[in-house]
């Protein structure tokens, strides 16, 4: 279905503005998808972000800073998510005693086991959503969506 049939717009869009329109509804939607496969697994889209960021560092401990430079939501309050994934079990957090702003974060082997299987649910998910696009489509998609962030906006 097309933005105005979903919108209920009955005036044509200017093509930028259907654009933009466009990739902030489909952001939404993939939101919601993403949070109905987690939501069973009590872990919202930011933490799962963290521990898929703490499970790339291959048992390499990262800071605070580290995790916040590689969201995908720079929104995100990288401590407090930290905060519940450690109440879940999931990851550590060492406070180097000789600095006491230097945190290390690592990810628990709960943490390993749990994204493992969550992410199963989750590539499940991506490959439903992106099936009736070409692998071409997929390559170019990717490429307009890069091509559209390198503008800098004042």
């Amino acid at each position: 279905m097309n933005i105005e049939k979903i919108t209920h717009t009955t005036q044509i869009l200017p093509l930028a503005r259907k654009t933009i329109v466009n990739l902030l509804y489909t952001e939404k939607w993939l939101s919601e998808q993403m949070n109905a496969v987690l939501k069973p697994y009590d872990v919202s889209i930011p933490q799962f972000n963290v521990l898929r960021i703490l499970k790339g560092q291959q048992g390499k401990p990262a800071n605070l800073s580290t995790i916040q430079t590689r969201m995908v939501s720079k929104m995100s309050n990288t401590t407090r998510l930290v905060d519940k994934l450690i109440e879940k079990g999931y990851v550590n957090r060492i406070t180097c005693t000789s600095n006491r702003r230097k945190v290390e974060i690592t990810i628990t082997k709960t943490g390993n086991k749990f994204i493992n299987k969550v992410s199963k649910a989750v590539t499940i998910l991506e490959n439903d959503i992106t099936d009736s696009i070409t692998t071409q489509e997929l390559t170019l998609l990717n490429e307009l969506l890069e091509k559209l962030r390198t503008k800098n906006i004042p």
